[in-house]
């Protein structure tokens, strides 16, 4: 019943499902077919259609894939076994990989080389350099003859951060510095050293909140000196982002934050807490990434 001469028009969207269809299905009166006339299959190597967030997922189409024809010119196509899921805000999910909702970071020996309460100075002079190749920009301030300056790990999770490769992801920071100046010295610097060019840390660390100021920093009520305490249910409530969503960086050599905070600090139906990873030696580079995968595995199929 159906003309033979139907032409078939594949319809393919960049790095999102292959959709195919007939004209032919125009010409066919209903009662000329029954589904069970339609062999359409479906490749192994397919995700389902949708995520949680309701947001398609992107297929690359390989190559050597055959589109399956059916009776009626209706057409099939199989995706690439590389298939990624499409990331939305919050799904904390990319490339088949899972990422927290929210990164902490300690600031003193962790973020960055200096310990505050040493210091007795506010962060005056900056120091230009170079920022990992993105351009002339704040890469240390001084504090009279002492500089700080970000660890390289910190600096690249930022820059990853900042151009959005975590879409969903927030930043904060938890740090017990020890005296209200050590406070103001910290804060001042956050709001000097730049990630990328005219771009601060501040910028970074309230960019997700709105401008908003969701930091814990220092140790005067109602923050302490146990992170584990005060620091993490204080940002718990304030940002609604779940304990089991976290993943922390401290260099732990004042206390062992990190066992206290992943212990401690749990979710009621998970019985899971954030995900830490000890600094000893400052968030150099390869701490970042094995932070990340780190999370990944615990929390991949949580």
């Amino acid at each position: 019943a159906c003309d033979s001469r139907s032409m078939v028009v594949p319809l393919r969207l960049e790095k999102t499902l292959c959709l195919c269809l007939s004209l032919s299905l125009l010409a066919c009166p209903a009662s000329s077919f029954s589904p069970a006339q339609l062999p359409l299959r479906s490749s192994s190597s397919s995700s389902s259609l949708f995520s949680t967030s309701q947001q398609p997922l992107a297929c690359q189409t390989s190559p050597s894939v055959k589109p399956l024809r059916g009776a009626l010119g209706v057409l099939s196509c199989a995706s690439s076994p590389d298939t990624t899921a499409a990331v939305s805000a919050g799904d904390s999910t990319m490339a088949g990989t899972m990422y927290p909702e929210m990164v902490v970071f300690d600031l003193d020996a962790c973020l960055w080389d200096q310990e505050m309460y040493t210091l007795d100075s506010m962060p005056s002079t900056k120091v230009v350099g170079d920022l990992n190749g993105r351009g002339e920009g704040v890469k240390g301030v001084m504090s009279g003859s002492d500089k700080i300056s970000l660890h390289p790990g910190a600096l690249l999770a930022l820059q990853e951060f900042h151009d959005g490769k975590y879409p969903g992801m927030k930043l904060a920071a938890a740090s017990s510095a020890d005296t209200p100046f050590a406070v103001k010295i910290g804060r001042q610097a956050l709001k000097m050293l730049e990630v990328v060019p005219g771009v601060t840390v501040w910028d970074c660390l309230t960019a997700a909140w709105g401008g908003k100021d969701v930091n814990q920093i220092g140790r005067s009520p109602p923050l302490s000196s146990d992170k584990a305490a005060t620091h993490f249910p204080i940002l718990r409530e304030m940002t609604g982002v779940r304990f089991d969503k976290m993943l922390f960086f401290d260099d732990c050599n004042w206390g062992d934050h990190c066992t206290k905070v992943a212990t401690r600090c749990l979710e009621p139906d998970t019985k899971l807490g954030p995900v830490t990873l000890k600094t000893p030696m400052g968030l150099r580079v390869q701490e970042w990434q094995m932070g990340m995968k780190k999370y990944a595995e615990e929390r991949g199929g949580k």
